[in-house]
């Protein structure tokens, strides 16, 4: 960021602080399951909107946008459960899931690495538009409640941290490596909150 003035820098500081704050805090209530994940998630998706299109990373910055609409989606998802109306439980992710996940996933980086290549000035095309697609499908499987969205959260954010870290955002970067830590608790906190198959009688 040194071709910033030193108020552009000063503000650009500031709005990546409040992001990684507004980012850690939505984090941490979803691994709580708590429902104001999702207003603060709003608040930190819309200044990373403004960090990532100052830092090229043009994926990264549309991927803001979506969560925008995830975030809207899954804070209905959570309250509501179809008709009942009762609050969603977590479940595990159903073998078509994980099809459409392990086949969305390289059918998205290919096509948008290869936009953002050809047609954009995009810093690590290919590496910006695969971090997208594994973070919009574990969003989406945030949204649904499903446990191992947890387990596809460590995954990309363990790329998330040197790339990060390559494009000088060192506050995100660390933020990311935090990440991991809150995922992991998420992952074993969700576990505990699956609800129990019931056991089956000897006859």
């Amino acid at each position: 960021m040194d071709f910033l003035s030193p108020n552009q820098w000063e503000l650009a500081t500031v709005t990546e602080v409040v992001g990684v704050i507004t980012g850690f805090l939505c984090v941490w209530l979803a691994a709580k399951q708590n429902i104001w994940t999702f207003p603060i998630a709003l608040i930190s998706v819309t200044l990373y909107i403004i960090i990532f299109y100052d830092a090229r990373l043009y994926a990264d910055m549309g991927l803001q946008v979506m969560f925008a609409g995830l975030n809207f989606y899954g804070w209905y998802m959570w309250l509501h459960k179809g008709r009942q109306r009762a609050e969603r439980p977590v479940s595990r992710m159903t073998p078509r899931q994980w099809v459409w996940l392990l086949l969305f996933v390289p059918v998205f980086t290919l096509g948008l690495g290869t936009y953002l290549r050809l047609h954009t000035d995009a810093d690590l095309a290919y590496w910006d538009a695969g971090t997208t697609a594994v973070s919009l499908g574990a969003q989406w499987l945030m949204s649904r409640k499903k446990l191992e969205n947890w387990l596809v959260w460590i995954a990309v954010d363990a790329v998330y941290v040197p790339m990060y870290l390559y494009k000088e955002l060192y506050l995100t970067a660390v933020l990311y490596f935090l990440y991991l830590a809150l995922a992991w608790w998420g992952y074993l906190d969700w576990k505990k909150s699956l609800p129990q198959e019931p056991v089956q009688q000897a006859a």
